[in-house]
């Protein structure tokens, strides 16, 4: 070989190994979990596929010993839950400034890998339901270095001021910290999203009234976010729309020249501040390790009798969404904390004046999870679904009983979920998926999806009440009877929920809490009356469909209508309907 054959061999190696290198630093950042679009849907991806998150949130302390969660990992694998949400605590994680203990983080890490479990890590760092209660003590003891939020009347509150570079940068070095050993320890991404900080906002006054908040309130707001509100007209919230338009549609001025004086123009200042201090926390974080990162909302619905303060005044509402999108970029997620028994129209009203905001329910009740958690995945493409303070639940029930963790109505309908995740992920974002809430006083909700439109109704029972007990004769011996155990009485019938998935011109899978009755009328031309061809009731097998009975007799009242729930369909019951048409 010659010389120049020789250093010609060498170019080609060296060329080789510089592509395998950027091959495998490729693989390596696509394999941390990410975000991905999927039609109108937003999908996580967990090592390189899409991850449905059948999540469970921890109480707000259960994280702050390990020894109290190792009974609890179990159960919650027994409930079918994938994903845990648990706290860390900026006081325990930065005891004394500059120090760094990171024991608890492992330990959770561990146990969540040991139980097959995935972990989203919520920094409870310089707020939590927005007030300041989890800063370590070097922080609250020097309100010098660290000031608060004043309140109009001059009175400082528990609540770090977004107002402070040292309280923001404080925050943002321990949070860098924190994401920066979680990339060490977790090679094997069991962490796969990020909650920064929790519920922000001022309580007790629409906005902070301290001197620096004065100052900036009183300066001119940011060019920054007007460029944005100038250039995007047609995408603004309403109320931000209608507050600059009625204004002037200035392009400069003031807070209270370019949105008007009232409380919503301090909302919209103190968003606009939270956002700036959070993103940058965010951002922090993300440059030492970038998995997804959310903040949750204390979400309160409009009133005319309430307003901001009442509820955390500059949270990431919908209302003030477009000043988090300016001023938070590294914010993925603005997820609603949903705790109302009407959650379907909250989230159709979150959605609606959030739209391109991917939708995660990171906290929401646990008793009734078991219904809505089929509306938020089937119909708004939900990536995942959060029961707070699960722990609880594991531990007590509405009537004071015990149950086994599998047992619970919560867990029945994530063994549901669970089984349908393959196919809930393939068809998200796709306008083939439909969602539904029922309770026994609502009418009948028609639902156009597929080539049919569905009728859901509550299924009421047929059968007319049993007879009371005859009275036992004069002489017949009398009998002792125990009185029975006292149970609470519900305030009614539990709503039920349910999931269609279109698969097919003709067909469709069915699941859900029931109990629930659906019918189907064609929506195209052709024959005008649909008929039941077939149900069958199956499970699903590492997403491969496994057929069980076929219900064609009674429990479908001869091919009538499906039913979910009661007469002989067990909840969790999941069916595969094929339809004809006929004249």
């Amino acid at each position: 070989m010659n010389i120049r054959s020789f250093y010609g061999c060498i170019a080609i190696l060296a060329l080789a190994a510089l592509s395998a290198c950027s091959r495998t630093t490729t693989v390596a950042s696509t394999a941390i979990p990410h975000l991905q679009k999927q039609g109108t849907a937003t999908q996580l991806i967990v090592d390189g596929k899409p991850f449905l998150m059948l999540a469970a949130e921890l109480r707000n302390s259960s994280g702050s010993s390990l020894e109290y969660l190792k009974p609890i990992w179990p159960k919650l694998v027994a409930m079918h839950v994938n994903t845990v949400l648990t706290a860390v605590y900026w006081e325990l994680l930065e005891p004394k400034e500059g120090q760094f203990d990171f024991t608890l983080v492992d330990g959770a890490i561990q146990a969540a890998r040991d139980n097959n479990l995935r972990l989203i890590f919520l920094w409870f760092g310089s707020w939590k339901n927005g007030v300041s209660s989890y800063p370590p003590a070097w922080v609250k003891s020097d309100q010098n270095r660290f000031p608060r939020v004043q309140d109009k009347d001059g009175r400082g509150l528990e609540t770090l001021s977004t107002l402070s570079t040292a309280n923001r940068d404080a925050d943002s070095r321990a949070f860098a910290a924190l994401m920066r050993h979680i990339k060490e320890v977790d090679t094997r991404h069991t962490v796969v999203m990020m909650q920064v900080e929790n519920e922000v906002g001022v309580l007790g006054d629409s906005r902070d009234r301290c001197d620096a908040a004065n100052k900036a309130f009183e300066g001119p707001v940011p060019k920054e976010l007007l460029d944005y509100i100038a250039s995007h007209k047609d995408t603004l919230h309403p109320d931000l729309s209608q507050a600059w338009v009625a204004a002037g549609s200035k392009t400069s001025g003031t807070w209270e020249e370019v949105f008007g004086k009232a409380a919503y123009t301090d909302e919209l200042f103190m968003a606009w501040n939270y956002a700036g201090y959070v993103g940058r926390v965010a951002a922090a974080g993300k440059a030492e390790y970038p998995l997804p990162m959310y903040v949750n909302t204390w979400c309160s619905m409009p009133a005319p009798d309430r307003g901001p303060g009442t509820y955390p005044s500059g949270g990431p509402e919908p209302q003030v969404g477009n000043i988090w999108k300016v001023g938070a970029p590294a914010i993925d997620i603005r997820g609603p904390d949903l705790y109302s028994p009407n959650q379907p129209d909250w989230i159709k009203w979150y959605r609606a004046n959030d739209t391109d905001n991917p939708l995660f329910i990171p906290e929401t009740d646990s008793t009734r999870g078991a219904y809505h958690l089929f509306y938020a995945l089937g119909q708004h493409d939900a990536m995942g679904y959060a029961p707070f303070a699960i722990d609880e639940l594991l531990y007590s029930t509405a009537s004071g009983t015990k149950m086994e963790p599998a047992d619970l109505p919560l867990a029945r309908s994530y063994a549901t979920a669970m089984q349908l995740a393959p196919l809930i992920l393939e068809y998200q974002g796709k306008g083939k998926m439909a969602g539904v809430v029922v309770s026994a006083d609502d009418p009948p909700q028609k639902i156009p999806l597929g080539d049919y439109v569905l009728e859901v109704s509550y299924a009421r029972s047929r059968r007319p009440p049993a007879p009371p007990p005859a009275t036992p004769a004069a002489s017949a011996p009398a009998v002792p009877v125990p009185p029975p155990t006292p149970v609470p009485a519900p305030p009614g019938p539990v709503p039920a929920g349910a999931i269609f998935v279109s698969v097919g011109p003709d067909e469709y899978i069915v699941a859900g809490s029931g109990p629930v009755t659906v019918t189907f009328s064609p929506n195209t031309p052709g024959a005008p009356i649909a008929g039941v061809l077939s149900i069958e009731e199956g499970t699903f097998v590492d997403g491969r469909w496994a057929p069980g009975r076929r219900l064609n007799g009674d429990e479908t009242s001869q091919g009538k209508f499906v039913r979910i729930g009661g007469g002989g369909i067990p909840n969790g019951s999941i069916q595969r309907v094929k339809l004809y048409r006929y004249h």
